[in-house]
């Protein structure tokens, strides 16, 4: 089914009852630890836009909590914050916790940002002569985020589901921003594993072919054969079974995001947006968005088929890490997203097997 705006529309009623009702639960609890940090792997990526969305507008002050944003080239870099010490909470790729499992460390995602990677893999236009099917990137210098980071785990699946090794490619750190643009106009890169609004600006710019999208449900159904789970927010075991309200309060703050999202007009990003974000070009920005739209999550629930598939994709992978063993329900909570719905009007509610608003 195509989704339209319309889809998304909720009576003003039902929005101002939103607006209401989420101080209201905020205020009746005691946060454990109002100041938190996220740590961000790359905060101006359309990725966390439902972060960007519940900073900007206040949403988790009205929850009571005084949040800082850490931002960090890539999803690994802001995961060794925590483990670490010098954050709360990760903002990241939801398949992190499967990995971090297999190393005997008990992280737990509790809400989600999206419903698919938004990773595209693409190749310089100028080395594209050269191109003639996957097995070609071997020996090629790609551009990821990060080390270790959600783009660079999408490299290596695509290496191994096409013949290559991981070693078969140089990687090279490029971040999220601006320095990746360059990295690939300068040649520094051959390649590139990213997401929007950077993508957006080199295909306009046509400066890249891609070869692998999951921006779209379809792409990653067809790419992964199934739904793949995609941004999160998570965080040790040890410290949600400890700050149980805090958590609630971080979720409900998510949860009005993503239903803020469903009726957003183009104005309302560009005014929500900081302008740093914007590459210096709205409509750019607006471009990436309505490409990536579908990819937010509609309620903040981890689908667990998606996880289930997530698991089955890394093991297929052949990645160096032993996941028989894994425990998907110790990877993801979905108990304070069904807590935040449980206050919303009952005309906001999504009914998730179908992800349509239930009239």
């Amino acid at each position: 089914m195509t989704l339209t705006s319309q889809t998304f529309r909720l009576p003003s009623i039902a929005l101002l009852l939103i607006a209401l009702l989420f101080p209201y639960y905020a205020h009746t609890a005691v946060i454990e630890k109002p100041n938190i940090v996220i740590a961000v792997g790359g905060k101006s990526a359309l990725y966390y836009l439902p972060l960007t969305i519940a900073y900007t507008r206040g949403f988790f002050s009205d929850e009571g909590l005084n949040v800082q944003l850490i931002d960090f080239p890539g999803g690994s870099k802001s995961l060794q914050a925590v483990i670490g010490g010098n954050a709360d909470v990760v903002a990241g790729a939801y398949e992190h916790t499967i990995h971090l499992q297999a190393k005997h460390q008990r992280f737990r995602a509790f809400v989600a940002l999206g419903r698919a990677p938004q990773i595209v893999i693409a190749i310089a236009k100028s080395k594209l002569a050269r191109y003639k099917s996957p097995a070609d990137f071997r020996g090629l210098r790609v551009g990821v985020t990060a080390p270790g980071a959600s783009t660079h785990m999408a490299l290596n699946i695509f290496l191994t589901q096409n013949g290559l090794k991981p070693s078969d490619v140089s990687v090279v750190s490029v971040g999220t921003k601006a320095a990746a643009v360059t990295a690939l106009r300068t040649q520094q890169i051959d390649a590139i594993v990213n997401t929007d609004p950077i993508v957006t600006l080199l295909e306009q710019h046509d400066e890249i072919h891609i070869i692998s999208d999951t921006r779209t449900l379809r792409d990653t159904q067809i790419l992964y054969g199934g739904p793949l789970p995609a941004g999160s927010l998570y965080a040790p075991e040890h410290f949600i079974l400890a700050h149980p309200k805090t958590v609630q309060a971080l979720t409900n703050a998510i949860v009005r995001a993503l239903i803020w999202l469903r009726t957003a007009t183009p104005n309302d990003i560009i005014e929500t947006v900081p302008k740093e974000y914007l590459l210096g070009d709205p409509s750019l920005y607006l471009t990436a968005y309505a490409r990536t739209r579908e990819a937010f999550s509609f309620d903040g629930l981890i689908n667990p088929a998606a996880t289930k598939n997530m698991l089955r994709v890394l093991t297929t992978a052949q990645l160096q890490l032993n996941l028989t063993k894994t425990n998907l329900d110790q990877t993801y909570t979905n108990s304070f997203v069904q807590q935040a719905l449980k206050t919303l009007p009952s005309d906001a509610r999504i009914d998730p097997t179908k992800q349509i608003i239930q009239k």
